[in-house]
């Protein structure tokens, strides 16, 4: 998956920033659901003084847009997006951090 918003930062800036406040958040598509998740969605590092609405907001209309293929199913992956723009996202910040710990052991 990739990893936007931490591009010119070191491990030691991002867990800085985590302990302040940061976060590593995930919107998940409607597609990946659809079509067994060819596409995976991006995951977003979300500063200390940063919101998530125009993430948020981004990924609901996508997946409003995507969603009118899969009629019956419809209102129940519309609820999901719309649910996820609520709440700000699926946190994935302790498994993020294991990850790039384990990349760049040094």
């Amino acid at each position: 998956m990739k990893t936007n918003n931490i591009e010119g930062l070191t491990m030691f800036e991002i867990n800085v920033l985590i302990q302040q406040g940061g976060k590593f958040i995930m919107f998940p598509f409607i597609i990946s659901e659809m079509v067994k998740r060819i596409k995976e969605p991006n995951i977003y590092f979300i500063r200390p003084d940063e919101g998530t609405f125009k993430y948020a907001l981004k990924h609901f209309f996508l997946n409003l847009s995507a969603s009118w293929r899969s009629f019956p199913y419809t209102p129940i992956y519309v609820a999901k997006s719309f649910f996820y723009l609520m709440k700000g996202g699926k946190n994935y910040t302790e498994t993020i951090l294991k990850d790039l710990n384990s990349n760049n052991s040094i």
